[in-house]
């Protein structure tokens, strides 16, 4: 007799999208879960709570990564500068992904979907600054190319120790 074995469910990949004026509160919500020391610099958000988007964090700045069509995270993808000197650089302004959704390849995709759309916006250099404590992040962004291009030694003070902003970029010509 032989015995069956389940097969392993592998997951759709997620589903990337530029988000919706209605995503706010959702997109809200999942930053504040997310929420942690290991990356913010800004204390805990607490009510009442500031809308999610504003006339410097437009829904078009946003990239939403979807997971069996429920919101699985986001990343900010934005000019680095307003000069014209500088316009084919963009800069990711932050990256969530919902505690449920890690290690389901939504950061990744929505690395992926940020090179894409910055290469559609014309940039040619895409940079990111990260904590210098966050290891899962760095490491992330190294296995994606990305190279450290500079370190503001103790640049913040959170929750009583200071952190390096560790400034990491790579080129989108290589892909």
């Amino acid at each position: 007799m032989s015995e069956s074995h389940p097969r392993s469910r592998v997951s759709p990949p997620p589903h990337i999208r530029f988000a919706r004026p209605d995503d706010g509160e959702t997109l809200g919500e999942l930053t504040r879960a997310a929420w942690s020391p290991l990356h913010a610099v800004q204390p805990r958000p607490t009510e009442p709570y500031a809308p999610f988007f504003d006339a410097r964090h437009e829904p078009a700045h946003y990239l939403v990564a979807e997971l069996d069509g429920e919101v699985a995270g986001f990343l900010r993808l934005v000019a680095a500068t307003p000069l014209d000197c500088n316009r084919h650089v963009r800069q990711i302004q932050g990256l969530e992904v919902a505690e449920a959704a890690r290690g389901r390849g939504v950061a990744r995709a929505l690395l992926h979907a940020a090179y894409d759309a910055a290469r559609g916006q014309g940039a040619t250099r895409i940079t990111l600054r990260v904590l210098g404590h966050n290891v899962p992040a760095r490491a992330l962004y190294e296995a994606e190319g990305f190279a450290v291009e500079g370190v503001l030694p103790g640049e913040f003070l959170i929750e009583g120790r200071y952190v390096d902003d560790v400034l990491m970029g790579r080129t989108l010509l290589d892909d």
